[in-house]
This record gives structure tokens, sequence and C-alpha cells, in this order.
């Protein structure tokens, strides 16, 4: 069996010998993208660079991110779907297109993963919307050796990427473009027709398992409403390294890869339940990628909170303790922690340094799953006092104390009662719409907002973390920062609280900068040249050896006489006066010598 280990270096010796530069995944909570909660894609860091700013390490690019998608939370259960995963990807930047790409997939796949090319299918943009069909895909494939049978042909619903969706939700300057997937067939797994009369690779019965995909965004809406060819066309490759694993094992369950064995087989251990038991496996499955999500998550700064990412982190967490009481009707929150431990044990070396980390994060998760001990309590008192379970009171109890439905199914059928499953659906969907609408635009896969609005902001925050050290010193830390059409926000450490005068300073400081109208320009530098000359970065990020460092003020091509200086991605203003007068208007203690600016 293919270990991750071994995967991620066949991967990275393939592209590396391809003349592709390796770039550091980003933290699993993006730094100044108010369109999304979460990374959840690959290629969020370089949309930029696929809307034509020059990338520090050059046209050829790979990374494996780290991911995480919460939509679709309560279907975590199956054999193939989790909230944590990640993605592998490679990246043209007006190099190399769909021959080079699709050639060299297919060579990684067949002959590095030793895939049976037999069991390959593939997918291509059938045309549509005043776009031809991707031929130039199709007859790569054929020469390539997939006869014209596993070749499959959809719509811009499924074979077409931009970051409004399909074509004609495509607003003018956007750009897009085909893509070509491929697909892994397992044949021990027959076709169910309720999923209809023929299986393709698109089909739910889960026959076929997406392993990659080719985008070429090769095109641009005008203001006439048609697409233009792109003067310099993009790849943009994307495959799920869990998935690729259960290919590799011809095994359709993720779960069965090393990318989770361990952590389960100690679920088994703590539980005395067995994986391959029917009804023990789902809420093994959910404990084993929430936990692993929740650790992800706590190691990148998110804490637990009723807000936003820390709303998440809690939910992940209060899920994983349901469902492991469910498993041996007890709840012993330091049992539960051991997972965590079995979670920084898989990616130790990879995202973990196990020796360090280890004490804190599972004290951590121990520390909530007390906490959060006394409010299932709590919760278990109060289904005692309901004398008839209907759908409605079911979905209170999952709402205020994170009973699960089957939770309090089995707790009412102790007393011969029934849940309408009906009305508690109806409730959920309902909640589920609000939340929807709540967090509209959060959860898209960081597709960045490149408003005026959020540019100025985005801007104000290179001034504002440099005034803070003019007035606190060089103790100051960027914790974070989240930006959105209305506001930016700002976390810091430091080792005293700010005092309103010293706040007004801070203001007074970067007002006078927007009034001095300075120019913001960037360079891209050795990582070692822009730290000698006081380059502020994100002390969360990994780095390339090669690094974009914006800079405000100064001589032209001389960021060390500027101001302000950052290891950033853009995008920005190009002159201080486009940010206007800023106010900060709220000043908080979010933690232990930590601090939250809102500013406007």
């Amino acid at each position: 069996m293919m270990t991750h280990l071994e995967l991620r270096k066949l991967f990275k010796d393939f592209w590396e010998d391809r003349g592709h530069k390796e770039v550091p995944p980003i933290p699993l909570v993006p730094q100044n993208d108010p369109t999304t909660l979460f990374t959840g894609s690959g290629m969020q860091q370089f949309v930029p660079n696929l809307l034509g700013e020059p990338h520090p390490l050059g046209n050829r690019l790979y990374n494996i991110q780290r991911s995480f998608r919460s939509q679709d939370i309560e279907e975590i259960g199956d054999n193939r779907h989790t909230t944590m995963f990640e993605m592998m990807g490679n990246w043209s930047l007006g190099d190399y297109f769909k021959e080079e790409q699709l050639s060299w997939f297919y060579d990684f796949l067949t002959k590095h993963l030793k895939l049976d090319s037999k069991l390959l299918h593939v997918t291509i943009f059938k045309g549509g919307s005043g776009v031809p069909q991707d031929t130039e895909s199709k007859n790569i494939w054929l020469k390539l050796g997939i006869p014209e049978d596993r070749i499959y042909e959809y719509d811009d619903k499924k074979n077409w990427w931009s970051r409004a969706g399909s074509i004609d939700n495509m607003p003018a300057g956007e750009i897009g473009g085909p893509d070509s997937e491929v697909f892994y067939c397992f044949e021990s797994i027959g076709h169910d027709k309720k999923y209809g009369e023929n299986c393709h690779p698109n089909c739910d019965c889960g026959r076929f398992l997406e392993i990659g995909n080719n985008v070429f965004i090769q095109y641009k809406k005008e203001n006439d409403g048609a697409l233009s060819e792109l003067p310099t066309k993009n790849v943009d490759f994307g495959g799920g390294l869990e998935r690729q694993l259960a290919a590799v094992n011809n095994s359709p369950d993720v779960f069965a890869t090393d990318a989770f064995t361990s952590i389960i087989q100690l679920i088994e251990v703590l539980t005395g339940r067995k994986y391959s038991d029917p009804d023990a496996q789902k809420q093994i499955r959910v404990i084993a990628d929430h936990m692993k999500a929740s650790v992800l998550l706590l190691k990148d700064g998110v804490k637990p909170s009723n807000k936003e990412q820390g709303y998440v982190l809690r939910r992940l967490l209060r899920r994983s303790a349901i469902k492991y009481r469910s498993l041996v009707n007890a709840f012993n929150p330091k049992e539960i922690a051991k997972v965590a431990e079995a979670v920084i044990g898989v990616y130790d070396g990879v995202y973990f340094n196990k020796q360090a980390d280890l004490k804190d994060l599972s004290t951590f998760v121990s520390e909530e799953m007390e906490r959060f001990g006394k409010t299932l309590d709590k919760g278990l008192r109060e289904a005692e006092k309901i004398d008839q379970i209907d759908g409605t009171k079911a979905f209170d109890l999952y709402q205020t104390f994170g009973f699960p439905l089957e939770v309090t199914e089995e707790l009412f059928t102790e007393y011969g009662q029934k849940i309408d499953i009906a009305q508690f659906k109806k409730e959920f969907d309902k909640h589920k719409d609000l939340s929807r609408s709540a967090s509209a635009g959060k959860f898209k896969g960081g597709l960045a907002d490149h408003s005026d609005q959020v540019l100025k902001y985005h801007t104000a925050t290179h001034l504002l973390h440099q005034a803070l050290f003019d007035v606190f010193g060089n103790d100051i830390r960027q914790e974070g920062s989240n930006i959105t059409s209305e506001r930016l926000r700002f976390d810091f450490y430091s080792t005293k609280k700010p005092s309103d005068d010293e706040v007004k300073k801070v203001e007074s400081i970067i007002n006078a900068k927007v009034s001095d109208e300075l120019p913001m320009r960037f360079k891209i530098m050795p990582k070692e040249d822009a730290i000698k000359i006081g380059a502020r970065s994100f002390f969360r990020d990994k780095y390339p050896d090669s690094v974009k460092v914006y800079y405000i003020g100064g001589e032209e091509d001389k960021p060390e006489t500027s101001y302000s200086k950052e290891f950033c991605g853009g995008p920005h203003v190009t002159n201080t006066k486009e940010i206007g007068k800023i106010d900060i208007y709220k000043v908080e203690t979010i933690g232990s010598n930590l601090f939250r600016v809102y500013a406007r």
C-alpha cells in the first residue's frame, strides 16, 4: 500500500523534474480574503497570478495545499467525502498549455503511480454559449491511448471553470475556460440504477472517483457578452491527495488510506468498536475526519468560538464528541483528546512537529471537550423534561446543545417515542438557508474579492501594521487579519494593552501617510534580502526563497527606503491617497496579550 508520504515525494519529484518550483501552502484561514472563511483549494493563493500578476518563483509552480470545506458537514460519513483534505496542484502561468499538461498528468498517473490506464475515464467540455467543443483536449486524450468510449462530454455546469461559475454567469472582464477531469473506475462497485440507467463519471453511484481536474484558462468575457481568447493562457491543475491514494490502492474508501488508518485504529482501541462494523463505521469516519480538521485548524490559529471559523471548529469538536458518545455510551474528554494525538502522528514532519505540538494541541482539545461535557449534561437534563418529542423540539436540541438527530432518536426510543423526521428536516433546512444567507459568499473556496474598497483596506492594513510598531515597539506581532467591504480587522500580540491615546496616535500616523500620497510598489527579491531590509511577514505563513515585497513610499526600486514593507501577494491600490481617511472605531482584548483593531 502506498503511503501519503510516498505520494507526496512522487508528486514533488515529478514536477520539479519538469522545471516547477514549490510554493509553500498557506494556512487554512487565508489572510485578507473577505470572500471565504477557509482555504478551500490549492488555487486560492494564485488568483492574482491567474489574473496576470507575476509570481516571484516564475511561471511553473506546484504545491500541496491543506484545504477545508464545511458546506456539507452533515454529509460526512460516506467513503469519499471529508471536510479537511489536501490538494496537489501545478500551475503554468503563460507557459505550457494543454498538450504538455494532459500528457504529463497521464504520465504521472500511469508510469509513476502505476494506475491501470484501462480504468481511467476522462471528461471534456462539449461546447456551448458561443464556445466550441474542446476538441484539442479530446484529440490529446485519443493520442495518449484513451479510447473514445472513455471520453465523456459535459456542458459548462460540469466542465468549465470561472470564478462566477457557468459561462452565462461570467461578468465582463472575468476569465475562465474549459476543464478536463480524470476519473478512476472501481470495477468492484456495480452500478446502482437508482442513480440512472447508465453509469458515467459524474454518476453518484460510487463507481467513479475524480482524481484530477485540468483547468485551461483561455478566455475573457468582453463587455458585449462575447468571449475572447486570452493572449496569455494559464493551466490550473488540482487533484485530491487522499483520492489519488485511494485509486493507487484500488480502494474506493479514502478512510482506508494511511491518511486515516492509524487514527481509525486508535478510535477502535478506545471505543472497542470495529470500523468493519456497519453500525459503527459512519460514526468512526465522522470522528476521524472531524478530529483531523479540528487539530489542523487549531494549529493554524483558530480557537473555538460562536463566530465564523471558531464556530465551525467548535461544531466539529462537538460532533466528534457526540459520535464518540454514541459508540461507547459514555463521555471521556481525555480519551477523545488522544485521537488528536493520532492526527499529529499522521502529519508529523508535514504540518506538525510532534514533540513541540503534541502537549498544547491535545490539552486544548481536552479542555474544550471538558467544557462541552457540561453542555452535554445540560442537554440531557433538558431532553428529560420533554414529555413528547417532535421534529421542532429535536431540532432545538440540535441547535442549542449540539445533539445530532440520531442521538435524540436514541434517547427517545427508550421512551417508545418517534421523531417526525420530515418536521426536523424542515426546521433544519430553514436553519441552513438562513446560515447560507448570513454567510453569503463565505464558502466560495477562496475567490478573492478585488473590489476597490477591499483593495483600499488591504493596503491600509500595511500602514496599520507599521504604525503599531511605531507606537508600541518591536514586540508587536501580527496574529491575523480579516477584511470585508465594510471594514478591516487586524489582530496583534502586544505585551501591553493599548491606551486610548496610543490608539489615536496609530490612527494619526495612518492618516498622515494617506495625506502624504505615497506610492505603493512591489519588488520580487530573495527572501534573505527581504528579511535584511526589515520587510514584515505574517509569522504563520511559510515563504519561498524568492518573495514579493510590497512597499509604501521611498525611492523607486529601493524598498529599504520605504515607510512600510511587507511580504505580500497583493493586490493593492497604487497610491495611499486612494485609501481615504481611516477611523479606528473599536479595540478589544481577545486573549492573553492579544488585541483586535476594527477600522473603516
